[in-house]
């Protein structure tokens, strides 16, 4: 079955309420603000001259956040709930995929390989994630064991893979081009089947036999596809 990214994340951890996700850059800024003079305030080692500026400045910006229908003291006590939901929603993998066969598309990146021998990669959904941009949410990342024995030849190649996709969180801290990177991925995958692509056109499939002429027109806007994007990445940087 032919998977797309969105796929695999798990929507109904999405639903929840983020009262910052709405707030604009001034009013985060405010809040920050408002948290930092509590801290200090708080601390225990704050001159008395400054403890009277910091309830001024904690006054001001609580009364300009309320002005604005903000209430700060409850969006700090929500805080850490709020932190607790994004983790989640970055993490959780769709139930109804696990333990299915896919076929899912997207950038490699080479890895160590598993104690017992088996090569591995990591799969991302766009080129330069875990280098020259964050690493994607671990439920937006796939641990490939490639099981066919193929091996990545270079960083970020764009290939198609076919396998068990499982739920199977794993962290693996690793070199990526130029600084060690924690790989948090939500998903395994047992890889039966490689499709890498030439300037062109499709390669011979890793593992299977030839794929079917549907199958080939897929993966060659499949190709195309990722063509372009690494093109737009290439232009971006």
């Amino acid at each position: 079955m032919v998977t797309d990214w969105p796929d695999l994340v798990d929507e109904a951890a999405q639903n929840f309420e983020d009262p910052f996700r709405d707030l604009t850059f001034d009013q985060l800024v405010a809040l920050r603000t408002f948290v930092n003079a509590q801290e200090s305030l708080t601390s225990g080692d704050t001159a008395e001259d400054d403890r009277s500026q910091l309830e001024a400045q904690l006054a001001d910006v609580e009364a300009e956040l309320k002005a604005e229908g903000i209430d700060a003291n409850w969006l700090i006590s929500q805080r850490w709930v709020v932190a607790d939901r994004r983790k989640l929603a970055g993490e959780a993998g769709n139930p109804a995929k696990d333990g299915e066969i896919i076929k899912l598309g997207g950038f490699v990146i080479p890895a160590p390989a598993a104690e017992d021998g088996t090569p591995v990669g990591y799969l991302v959904p766009e080129r330069g994630m875990c280098s020259h941009v964050p690493p994607p949410p671990p439920n937006q990342m796939v641990r490939l064991r490639l099981t066919n024995g193929w091996k990545s030849t270079e960083m970020y190649e764009p290939i198609v893979v076919t396998g068990q996709l499982q739920i199977q969180p794993s962290d693996e801290r690793m070199m990526v081009v130029d600084g060690f990177v924690s790989m948090r991925a939500t998903f395994e995958m047992d890889v039966t089947d490689v499709q890498t692509f030439s300037k062109n056109d499709v390669r011979q499939s890793v593992g299977t036999t030839d794929p079917s002429a549907a199958t080939k027109t897929w993966a060659e806007g499949l190709a195309e596809k990722l063509k372009q994007n690494r093109q737009s990445q290439t232009e971006n940087q």
